[in-house]
């Protein structure tokens, strides 16, 4: 836990992406209506969860009035409210909803985190601020020492992950393709599930809902 602890110090304190930092300062100056009289964290977001789970869920990035305003992934914004209640109802979590820092929300045996530290323009890193950042996902992956499976939350999610054992393992994209519910072993014997993104994009046009989600949470934990 330690080692988790200076990692996350790390994390915010980074400045590297000159792009986002002025990105993240922007947006926390410029509030959202609804938000106005909140202070936003403004700073990169590191993982959550349980420091000894054997689940990842790996998202892109904080969302600019999600994360960047509440200072933890994936909460207060709509993908997190529709994620939540699936993570609840696949008892992943103690309660159905992420909305703050001080809200008492647990993980069980679950840690989440996202690819990218910062929230970029238009929800678009470029490659160069993925490949900076990749540093400290790999080091929340090697810290994880209980993981068995990892369940990347999109397709850019994806592409960090298999990044992370394509770096290891010299292994070919195209026998990893990605989709929903897809789940390949591998070299190092954990699982890698695609999964759609919760976002309301892929709510609202029925590309993923309750019943799919809980689904693909209830073949992961069979999977443990």
């Amino acid at each position: 836990m330690n080692k988790f602890i200076q990692l996350n110090k790390k994390i915010i304190k980074c400045n590297k992406c000159e792009r986002l930092v002025e990105f993240r300062k922007k947006i926390s100056k410029v509030k959202r209506k609804q938000y106005f009289n909140e202070a936003y964290w403004g700073k990169p977001i590191t993982g959550f969860g349980d420091f000894n789970g054997e689940i990842l869920l790996v998202g892109l990035a904080p969302a600019a009035h999600g994360a960047t305003r509440t200072g933890r992934v994936f909460t207060g914004d709509k993908s997190s409210d529709f994620l939540y209640k699936c993570l609840h109802k696949s008892k992943l979590s103690n309660q159905p909803t992420s909305v703050s820092i001080n809200d008492g929300l647990k993980l069980f045996n679950t840690y989440i985190t996202a690819a990218l530290k910062c929230v970029p323009p238009g929800d678009k890193p470029s490659q160069q601020e993925l490949n900076t950042c990749f540093g400290y996902f790999k080091n929340e992956i090697y810290l994880l020492k209980n993981l068995k499976i990892i369940v990347a939350l999109g397709k850019i999610a994806f592409d960090a992950c298999f990044k992370f054992y394509q770096d290891v393992y010299m292994l070919k994209k195209s026998n990893y393709l990605f989709k929903h519910g897809v789940k390949y072993k591998m070299p190092d014997n954990k699982y890698l599930v695609g999964c759609y993104h919760p976002s309301p994009r892929n709510v609202n046009t029925k590309r993923i809902n309750i019943n799919k989600m809980k689904k693909l949470f209830k073949n992961v934990k069979s999977s443990i």
